[in-house]
């Protein structure tokens, strides 16, 4: 099959160029010679009449009843109208002939007078002499003594054509060369001016998984090509991060789920090396059962994030009161806070109702709940508040007793697997997803999370989210 389309950008735009260009020439070509054209012919037609005019002056009837025309006149064997082609005849309103010059000879200029020819001004028109020249001819009725009477006055159109089909010859002679000359140098344009693109699509082909720090070249960041550059180095740096973070995560995630099945082997081999009874045995089946529900909620957390980042969770809003799902939240972990000798408070009105997923919503409101029992002394006191504010949003406030967090930490607690080395360690029982989800689960149903801490005073978590009218 013969491959009709360019396989290049650039002969793709020389071609359009070329056709363009083209055109607009034919346009040119036509227009300034039909420009000519019409300009001589009206040149024409006024010599034409101011000769008429001048036959009009010098018309007579002779004794013998023939018009004659009068001194003064140029005559046919004139060497001027030789020159001018002139044709030159009367007749009277019955079309009979009156009169015609010696160069007309035994031809005629017409017939019978045309409706209204001469009648109102000069009739100008075309027309072709028996042998086919072309000839311009002017007609006006003009009274000659008392005798109305047709004069029709005529000259060759032949000179006019020449020099009209010497300028189109010219013009559509040099307009080939005028298109070569453009194409080839809009082909030089073309590959001048794609040329960033193409070092862009060499540096490309040359970026992989393992060099996404590599970045097209810029040459103009102004120009389209630069702002092309930019969007996509944009999208490798996103590449980047998102590689770079993924990695991250893949680490921690092995890391994390390396610790308890090493745990797990590490109490198993030993137990099975030492003689026990059966409480010996229960405690190995209580220690191994302990981390098995730690790998456990490791792999749910995991899970979940896999689900909200391919989005796979499908929210499912409704009317929520924010008052009822804190304390919901809070009985899901009293249990885990007695233990601890620790008071979990909920404080404000049960006038607040959100929009939202009452599930996902419930296990932000768990995460932040269990995040802040684990880090709160012993005795310690967790405060739930919810409140509404500036009639359009909700905001539920968890606020811990614990150590509280560097302001250098507090933009990064919400990372995955990130912990602050003290007071955010393994051995508090967390594996770094629990805020990371939470965060997901608020912005899932169109809220912010936020984080207020000093040290040595604790944390406020505060979630907002628009209420349920503003919605």
């Amino acid at each position: 099959m013969i491959r009709l389309r360019p396989r290049h950008v650039r002969t793709r735009l020389t071609l359009w160029y070329v056709a363009v260009l083209a055109g607009v020439l034919m346009l040119y070509v036509t227009g300034t010679s039909a420009f000519l054209f019409f300009s001589l012919r009206q040149e024409l037609d006024g010599n034409t009449i101011q000769d008429l005019e001048t036959v009009e002056g010098l018309l007579n009837f002779g004794p013998d009843g023939t018009v004659r025309l009068g001194t003064g006149h140029k005559d046919d064997d004139d060497e001027h109208e030789a020159e001018q082609e002139r044709f030159m005849e009367l007749r009277d309103l019955n079309g009979v002939l009156l009169y015609r010059n010696k160069r007309l000879g035994n031809w005629t200029l017409g017939g019978l007078p045309a409706p209204g020819e001469g009648r109102i001004g000069y009739s100008e028109r075309s027309a072709r002499l028996p042998d086919g020249s072309r000839i311009r001819l002017v007609s006006r009725i003009h009274t000659v003594g008392t005798r109305p009477t047709l004069i029709r006055l005529a000259h060759s159109e032949e000179p006019l054509w020449h020099e009209f089909g010497e300028l189109l010859t010219v013009l559509l002679l040099g307009l080939p060369v005028a298109l070569a000359v453009a194409g080839f140098g809009g082909y030089r344009l073309a590959r001048r001016t794609l040329a960033p693109l193409d070092s862009m699509a060499r540096r490309a082909e040359q970026i992989t998984a393992e060099r996404l720090s590599d970045r097209l070249p810029i040459e103009n960041p102004h120009d389209e090509l630069g702002h092309l550059a930019r969007v996509f180095n944009d999208t490798l740096a996103r590449l980047e991060r998102s590689f770079d973070q993924l990695r991250r995560f893949t680490a921690d995630a092995s890391h994390e789920l390396r610790t308890p099945l090493t745990t797990i082997r590490t109490v198993g081999e030993v137990r099975l090396q030492k003689e026990g009874n059966a409480e010996h045995y229960r405690d190995t089946i209580g220690s191994m059962l302990e981390e098995v529900n730690r790998l456990t909620g490791l792999v749910d957390d995991l899970l979940t994030i896999s689900r909200a980042d391919a989005g796979h969770i499908q929210v499912r809003p409704a009317n929520i009161s924010v008052l009822d799902l804190a304390r919901e939240s809070v009985a899901l972990l009293e249990a885990l806070a007695e233990e601890k000798g620790q008071h979990l408070v909920v404080e404000g009105g049960g006038g607040t109702v959100v929009y939202g997923d009452r599930l996902i919503l419930r296990q932000a409101l768990v995460n932040l709940i269990d995040n802040a029992v684990k880090h709160s002394p012993v005795g310690g006191r967790i405060s739930i508040r919810v409140e509404s504010r500036l009639g359009n949003e909700a905001v539920v406030e968890v606020q811990d007793s614990g150590p509280g967090i560097d302001p250098e930490h507090q933009s990064k607690v919400f990372d995955r697997f990130y912990r602050i080395d003290k007071a955010r360690s393994r051995d508090a029982g967390g594996a770094g997803l629990g805020l990371s989800i939470a965060k997901w689960a608020v912005e899932a149903n169109g809220g912010r999370i936020e984080l207020e801490s000093e040290q040595g005073k604790g944390c406020t978590f505060r979630i907002r989210l628009p209420l349920a009218h503003a919605q």
